[in-house]
């Protein structure tokens, strides 16, 4: 991908205007030290795939169309020239490749979505304040906050359980906060109904709950994402980009009489998910798994080891693969509200478009995989016992024939 074609061209442009009285163009110059064309194009493309190893710098302070996670995940595509220049001068490259090249359609989208976020924040007044900065000793129960901040898979195994392969559960969220999130967001609904504010729904499949990004969460919960689910993430699920999260979709979600009553089959849009009860009486309501499938195999028949049902607790979490296929059963009786983070990778994203083999997550393609070597083990022995029938066969005529 050429970065700056139209600038070679203004220069070739200008070279040809710039001619003598006889019409003869001088020898094109060059200020010391420039590279060619040529070369201008060869340092200033895109990588195809990202550089894995940068770390991209910070851009959360950033405002405009784009969001910060854009900008770290562009980063990493950037030419090794630009790696280490400047944040501001990087910053204004990734604005013009933006701009250039995203469709007008989609940002004009983002752009909406801004504008909608905006109205939102201008007009809602916050119930508890608090819960718009990250306080780790108020949000998080002790033996959770130590387990993280030694930031060793042994003290991370010592609070997590894992009752099916690749979904694990912990004590996670101090009641406190629990209360307090659930008091918001009912704040929040009670906004909603006197404004007669038409809000976005967490996904296409829940009528009921929020948005904890449209209202003024969203950076306290990125905080959240990187500090308190990443470390944990990036030790279990390192083949799905688990240790590069960069960036997450928030919202509740609401269950009971009046409200939602189950959700069905589905996976997330997400590397990573984090799913929290947060409270309220309640009965039924179980979340269910049915194995980890890529875009492939997400309607593959389910094998009986993969079954298994998560009986939520309040302030308990759940973490699972976001392509780990799962529904909710129905709430019998009561109302459940849940908090869930959807953590996303841009790096295993942009990786993934170049993968063929998910057999290190993926069940049915682990299975696939498998049955092929059981295929090639078979065939090989098959080889050798019809090489050691011909021994056999010609032992008698006094050849040595060498067995499989």
């Amino acid at each position: 991908m050429a970065l700056d074609g139209p600038a070679e061209r203004r220069d070739e442009v200008t070279q040809a205007a710039m001619v003598n009285g006889n019409g003869v163009a001088p020898p094109p110059s060059r200020p010391p030290g420039r590279p060619s064309s040529a070369t201008a194009y060869a340092e200033r493309r895109l990588r195809s795939i990202p550089n894995t190893e940068h770390k991209p710098q910070d851009y959360g302070d950033v405002r405009g169309e784009y969001a910060p996670a854009v900008y770290s995940a562009l980063e990493r595509h950037l030419p090794p020239s630009l790696l280490e220049a400047d944040r501001d001068v990087k910053l204004q490259f990734m604005r013009d490749i933006l701009t250039r090249y995203w469709p007008q359609g989609e940002r004009n989208k983002v752009q909406r979505h801004k504008e909608y976020r905006q109205r939102i924040l201008h007009l809602y007044k916050p119930l508890h304040q608090e819960l718009y900065n990250m306080h780790p000793s108020a949000f998080f129960l002790p033996t959770f906050l130590e387990a993280v901040r030694s930031n060793t898979e042994e003290s991370l195994r010592s609070i997590i359980t894992e009752p099916t392969p690749g979904v694990y559960s912990f004590a996670m969220l101090q009641p406190n906060f629990c209360e307090m999130l659930l008091e918001e967001v009912e704040n929040f609904e009670k906004w909603v109904h006197a404004m007669k504010f038409k809000i976005m729904r967490p996904n296409t499949m829940n009528k009921y709950g929020a948005v904890l990004d449209d209202f003024g969460l969203e950076a306290m919960l990125n905080q959240f994402m990187e500090q308190f689910i990443a470390p944990i993430s990036k030790v279990f699920y390192p083949e799905v980009g688990g240790g590069t999260l960069d960036s997450h979709h928030a919202f509740v979600v609401e269950y009971g009489k009046d409200r939602d009553v189950e959700l069905g089959f589905h996976v997330d849009d997400s590397e990573v998910t984090l799913n929290v009860c947060l409270g309220r009486q309640f009965s039924g309501g179980e979340l269910y798994f049915r194995g980890i499938r890529c875009e492939n195999h997400v309607n593959s028949e389910t094998q009986h080891e993969e079954m298994y049902d998560y009986s939520h607790v309040p302030g308990r979490a759940v973490l699972h693969h976001g392509r780990h296929r799962h529904g909710a059963r129905a709430t019998s009786s009561g109302l459940r509200i849940n908090l869930l983070l959807w953590c996303r990778s841009s790096v295993f994203r942009e990786m993934k478009k170049y993968q063929k083999d998910f057999s290190s997550w993926c069940g049915e393609c682990k299975r696939e995989k498998m049955e092929r070597q059981s295929q090639s083990v078979k065939a090989t022995k098959l080889g050798c016992w019809r090489d050691d029938d011909l021994n056999r066969i010609y032992s008698t005529t006094g050849s040595l024939l060498t067995p499989c």
